[in-house]
Formats: structure tokens, sequence, C-alpha cells
């Protein structure tokens, strides 16, 4: 059985550590094979930005457009449907590769057999 991880991260610029917690372990899960789904919700949501990566900074941690990149090329990346509508970001608007999707398909990946879920 292949390993499934789906990730949700709630927090940006306003909790840093979390938000770094949560790209790091999903961008390190990509690299060991894992099949991941990371989730941007809340203030995390502007990540699904072109260049709004590049403007994170936390000391100590790896830099957060590359952890994206990673994510974006082994992984799947969506944005909330309402977090998305909250701020006015469109599908026109993202990054290629991410999609915008609602609570009914977070809790389909989040519940289907072999996967483990986590929020940060």
């Amino acid at each position: 059985m292949a390993k499934k991880l789906v990730i949700k991260v709630t927090a940006g610029a306003d909790a840093p550590e979390r938000c770094s917690q949560a790209f790091t372990v999903a961008a390190v899960a990509v690299a060991s094979g894992v099949e991941v789904s990371l989730w941007l919700t809340g203030e995390s949501a502007w990540f699904a930005l072109p260049g709004r990566a590049a403007e994170f900074e936390l000391p100590h941690a790896a830099p957060l457009p590359g952890l994206l990149d990673a994510i974006l090329a082994g992984g799947r990346l969506t944005l909330c449907t309402q977090c998305a509508a909250r701020r006015d970001i469109t599908e026109k608007d993202v990054i290629e590769g991410v999609r915008i999707a609602g609570a009914q398909v977070f809790v389909q990946e989040a519940l289907a057999d072999g996967v483990q879920a986590l929020v940060y």
C-alpha cells in the first residue's frame, strides 16, 4: 500500500514557525516518496500566489520558495475554496499547478484508506 499524507496548513506569516513546519514536512515527505497533498487554508492561502513565498522569512528555516517548488513537483497543492474567495483569489491568479477545491474534497482525501492527516 502506498503511503499518503494530507497536510492542512492554516498558518502563514502570522505564525511563521507553524507555517514553515507544514511546508518542510510536506517537502520531506515528497522527497521520501510519500504521496502528499498540501492544503493552503487561512493565512497560508496567500502562498498560492506567485512571488508570495519569496516574501516569507524565518531564520534557520529552509526557504519557502524551494519547499513550495518541491511540493508542486512531486505532490498536490490545493487552495481552499472559501479561503480563496475571502481573499478575492481566483484560478487565474494562482501559481501553475495549484488547484482550488473545497471541504468535500479535503474530507475525501483525509478519510481515504492509508492516509495520515496532519493540521498545522
